[in-house]
Formats: structure tokens, sequence, C-alpha cells
């Protein structure tokens, strides 16, 4: 099985950039579709991202589509969540997941196998 360990979080100013990373061990990233999840305090947790297998497809959430970005780092077993113009509902604790589904569309939650302990980003206006 494999590990998920996040990092990144932290406090910013709406407008500002974060990068998130979620570090695996134990096993390859390459062999599961890995994606990021959000869980904002009394909401549900929500799909913010997520990549196939072979890095080829991309989806997003309709809110972040256009100023997030996720990024595989083969070398390094890694995922990334690259954020840009961050806005007040952007906080949240952000969540990395891996499973070992395959085929097309975003990762949703219950198909997630492992999941990461979380790192709280909080976006001030």
């Amino acid at each position: 099985q494999v590990q998920l360990g996040e990092s990144g979080g932290g406090l910013v100013q709406a407008g500002d950039s974060l990068r998130l990373s979620c570090a695996a061990s134990g096993r390859t990233l390459s062999i599961y579709t890995t994606g990021w999840f959000r869980q904002a305090p009394g909401k549900e947790r929500e799909f913010v991202a997520s990549t196939t297998r072979d890095g080829t497809y991309r989806y997003y959430a309709d809110s972040v589509k256009g100023r997030f970005t996720i990024l595989r780092d083969t070398a390094v077993n890694t995922v990334h969540l690259q954020m840009n113009s961050l806005k007040p509902e952007d906080t949240a604790v952000y969540y990395c997941a891996a499973s070992m589904s395959y085929g097309p569309g975003p990762l949703t939650s219950g198909k997630a196998d492992y999941w990461g302990q979380g790192t709280q980003v909080t976006v001030s206006s």
C-alpha cells in the first residue's frame, strides 16, 4: 500500500499563490489515479482536481478551473497542487488521495483507497 503526506498549507492573502505537495511512500504513484479534495468547516469534502495514472488527463472542479493545476513529479513520487489567485472561499483542509481505479473522468471520494492527513489552507480577504 501507499502512504501519503501533504505539506505546503498556510495562511495567505486573497490573490496569493500556494503550492501543496503530497509525497508518497511505499509504492510509486504511477500506478494510482491521484487527486486533491478539500473540506471547509461545516461542509462536506469536495473534489478539487485529479489526474489519471499516466498523467495524461487532468480534471478540475469548476470552482478552481483556470486557477489550480495538478502536477505529478514522478522523479520524487510526489503530486502537487499549484494554487494561484486564491480566494477566501478556497479556505479548507486539503487532502490528497490515491486510487487503484482507472478510467476516464475525475476521481471521486468513494473510489479513493488512500488518504493523506490533510493540510490547512487559509485565505484572508
